[in-house]
């Protein structure tokens, strides 16, 4: 028996997820190029142009020194790109070496995403994960006790997923340059923040060899909707396989086959957005994350102050918990903190019938 059709997921209570509402222009072209497979994109060459558009909207938002040649390529997300840069820089360490496998690391701060366990798993390298300073950020000091001669990447990162913290990029890519390691800034989240805001975090900032940046988080791109940029051709060179029996004789990407949505979508949210729109939502976010972290320390809880759009607050289990019941759709912190990320759906109102809700549950 036919099943009625579920209603997708509504955003109005939506309050600790990195993703958003898709812009009307990306969700419209995400359709038109459903079954496109940019996978092999001698095939399929209106999807590969699109995807180039694409690259270079990511590679201007993170100050390519020439977008227009960037390498890279649009991810199924955040994860994908992190495995991609662990995997790329493994296999650049070890041409004409012996070192492989666990003889090569990966030294990343412990705010990294949990993606970086995934890949050194997958990929059989170390991930040497170091302690974080009291604001929150990589300790340069313990990041370079951390290198050695079997270091193949430093990790930065450019708006962490619990504090939205950044990470001090040039220190970190200074390290790696000495330690003849590569450096690969995680600004999945944060990227489309960052460039209106003054922090050092892009390839113009330091000489960072790859990035992560996702359209379908702050960018408003439909899922899935990653990226993964690199500084050099060689950084994508060191990933590529060959596929005798399609159009395009090799491919870079990790999924392989891959639908066109993501990369059609990603193409016309920038097209709609860059720069006025994602000024304006970043601006709009940071107010509210300003707001919101205001309101809660003036009821009492420890806040931590906002440095981008995510406010992370010691709110107790009980009140936690009514507010899930209540309808929230809210996450905490490794150390449980209640963690709120103002994304562009998250609007003043929907801030003020949560704290109402919160200030009912305390009385």
């Amino acid at each position: 028996m036919r099943q009625p059709e579920p209603e997708p997921q509504s955003f109005d209570r939506v309050l600790s997820s990195m993703c958003t509402e898709p812009h009307p222009d990306a969700r419209a072209a995400a359709e038109r190029f459903l079954a496109t497979n940019p996978g092999d994109p001698a095939t399929y060459e209106a999807v590969a142009e699109l995807e180039a558009r694409a690259v270079e909207g990511l590679a201007t938002l993170a100050a390519h020194p020439t977008p227009a040649d960037a390498a890279g390529y649009v991810t199924s997300g955040g994860t994908e790109a992190n495995v991609q840069a662990v995997r790329s820089a493994r296999n650049r360490r070890s041409e004409g070496s012996t070192k492989r496998g666990d003889e090569v690391n990966v030294v990343a701060p412990a705010s990294a995403h949990f993606s970086f366990h995934k890949a050194a798993e997958v990929l059989g390298v170390e991930l040497r994960t170091v302690p974080l300073g009291d604001d929150h950020r990589a300790d340069p000091e313990a990041v370079a006790a951390a290198v050695d001669d079997a270091t193949a990447l430093v990790v930065g990162v450019a708006g962490s997923t619990e504090y939205g913290r950044v990470d001090p990029i040039p220190e970190l890519a200074a390290i790696a340059e000495e330690a003849g390691a590569r450096l690969h800034v995680d600004a999945a989240w944060g990227g489309f923040v960052l460039p209106f805001t003054d922090h050092a975090w892009s390839f113009a900032d330091a000489p960072v060899d790859t990035l992560t940046i996702d359209p379908h988080k702050f960018g408003q791109a439909p899922v899935p909707a990653g990226g993964l940029l690199a500084r050099e051709d060689a950084a994508l060179d060191a990933l590529a396989v060959d596929t005798p029996y399609l159009e395009s004789r090799s491919q870079a990407t990790l999924t392989g086959t891959r639908s066109g949505a993501g990369v059609a979508g990603a193409a016309a949210a920038m097209d709609a957005l860059w720069p006025d729109g994602y000024r304006e939502a970043a601006e709009r976010a940071a107010d509210n994350a300003d707001w919101l972290a205001a309101e809660l320390a003036d009821r009492g809880y420890d806040a931590v102050e906002p440095e981008l759009p995510l406010v992370a607050a010691d709110v107790p289990e009980s009140e936690f918990a009514a507010l899930r019941e209540a309808g929230w759709k809210v996450s905490r912190t490794g150390a449980g903190e209640l963690r709120v990320v103002c994304m562009p759906h998250v609007t003043r109102a929907a801030l003020r019938a949560f704290l109402d809700d919160l200030d009912r549950i305390r009385r």
